[in-house]
C-alpha cells in the first residue's frame, strides 16, 4: 500500500515555504539575564529564542570581551535547544565584523540566527549577509546561519523589498523605537507605544509593508517591543493586534514576564488547532484531491493555511491531537 504522501511534499511544488519558528523572541544583553533566560527555556521547552545582545548589550570600549562572553555561552550545555540568536552591531560601528569572527568562530555550530540591525539600505545589508557567509565558510560550518534584518531606518523601509529577496534572510524585523526617532521628531514619541503605535499612519505604514514584504517572500514578520513591563494584559494586547490586524508572527520580548503573554496570544487557538489536524487527516486520507468537511469544501489552497496552523501549534507547545501527530510529525 502507497505511504500517504506529507503535506511539505503534497502541498508545496518548488515553491519557498515559511520558516517555522517560536513566535517570540527574548533579548537578554548581559550575561546574567542570558543565563536567567536559557534557565526559563529549559523549564517551558523552545517556545520562545533567545537573542544575546552584542549591540546594546555590550558596554562601551568592551566590545571583544562580551562577544566573546557570548560566544562561550552559546557554546555552553545552558544553550539546551540551540535556540538562540545573536544581534551583533550595526553597518557603521567598528566592531560588526568583530562580533561577527568571534560568535560564528566560537559558538557558530550552536547559533540558530544572526540579527543585522539598522541597515540604512539594501546595500549594507548585503554587505553584513556576505561577511556572515564568509565567517560560516571559514569556520567549516556545514550549514548556512540564518540572517534575521532589522527594519530600524527609512532607507531600509525604502528598499524593503530588495532586502527581503537577500540570500539567507530568514525574517524581517520592525525596529519601533529607532525608526520613530529616525524621523527627527516628526512622529511624537506617543507612537512607541499603543495605541499609537497602530495608529499613527508613518507607523502603520512600516508594519504594513514589512510584514507584506516579508510574507510574499515566505520570511517571517518579527513585530517590535512593547515598553510596558508590569502590565502583562498590555503585551498581550500588542502582540494579538500585530498578529491579527498586521499579520506578524512573531514578537521581541525584553522582560521575561512579557515572554508567557507574547507566546499566549500568538499562538494558534486550540479550536483551530483541532479543526487543522481533522481536515488534513481527511485530506491526506483524499490523496490531498478536494473534500468536504462540514458544510464547507477544502482543497489544496486551504490546506496549505491549516498546515501553516499545525506548524505553529508545534513550535508554541499546543497540544496536537495524536493522530495528527502521528501522521506529520514522526
Amino acid at each position: 500500500m502507497m505511504q500517504a504522501a506529507h503535506p511539505s511534499q503534497a502541498l508545496f511544488q518548488g515553491e519557498k515555504v515559511l520558516p517555522s519558528l517560536p513566535v517570540c523572541e527574548h533579548y537578554a544583553g548581559d550575561e546574567k539575564r542570558i543565563l536567567k533566560a536559557f534557565e526559563l527555556q529549559a523549564q517551558v521547552g523552545p517556545v520562545f529564542d533567545v537573542t544575546c545582545d552584542c549591540e546594546d548589550g555590550a558596554p562601551v570600549g568592551r566590545e571583544r570581551e562580551h562577544a566573546e562572553t557570548v560566544a562561550r555561552m552559546l557554546a555552553s550545555a545552558a544553550n539546551r535547544f540551540a535556540r538562540a540568536g545573536v544581534r551583533v552591531h550595526g553597518f557603521d560601528h567598528a566592531a560588526w565584523q568583530q562580533d561577527l569572527d568571534i560568535v560564528i568562530g566560537g559558538a557558530g555550530d550552536r547559533l540558530a540566527y544572526i540579527t543585522i540591525p539598522k541597515p540604512a539600505s539594501a546595500a549594507q545589508a548585503s554587505a553584513m549577509i556576505e561577511y556572515t557567509q564568509h565567517c560560516t565558510e571559514r569556520s567549516g560550518l556545514t550549514r548556512p546561519i540564518p540572517v534575521h534584518v532589522l527594519i530600524e531606518t527609512q532607507g531600509a523601509l525604502r528598499e524593503i523589498w530588495q532586502i527581503a529577496t537577500l540570500p539567507g534572510v530568514e525574517t524581517l524585523d520592525f525596529g519601533l523605537l529607532d525608526f520613530v526617532s529616525d524621523h527627527h521628531g516628526a512622529i511624537p514619541s506617543s507612537a512607541m507605544r499603543s495605541p499609537g503605535q497602530f495608529e499613527h499612519k508613518l507607523v502603520v505604514r512600516a508594519k504594513a509593508e514589512i510584514a507584506a514584504a516579508a510574507l510574499a517572500n515566505a520570511l517571517v514578520p518579527s513585530h517590535n517591543i512593547c515598553l510596558e513591563l508590569n502590565d502583562t494584559d498590555v503585551v498581550a494586547q500588542d502582540a494579538r493586534r500585530a498578529r491579527d490586524e498586521f499579520g506578524f508572527l512573531r514578537m521581541y520580548s525584553i522582560h521575561p514576564r512579557q515572554i508567557q503573554p507574547i507566546v499566549d496570544a500568538m499562538k494558534p487557538a486550540l479550536d483551530e488547532v483541532g479543526r487543522a489536524s481533522e481536515i488534513l487527516l481527511q485530506a491526506q486520507r483524499a490523496n490531498w484531491g478536494p473534500i468536504r468537511y462540514g458544510n464547507d469544501m477544502h482543497d489544496r489552497a486551504s490546506y496549505r493555511y491549516f498546515w501553516q496552523v499545525l506548524r505553529n501549534a508545534k513550535a508554541c507547545a499546543v497540544p496536537i491531537t495524536a493522530d495528527a501527530e502521528r501522521a506529520f510529525f514522526n
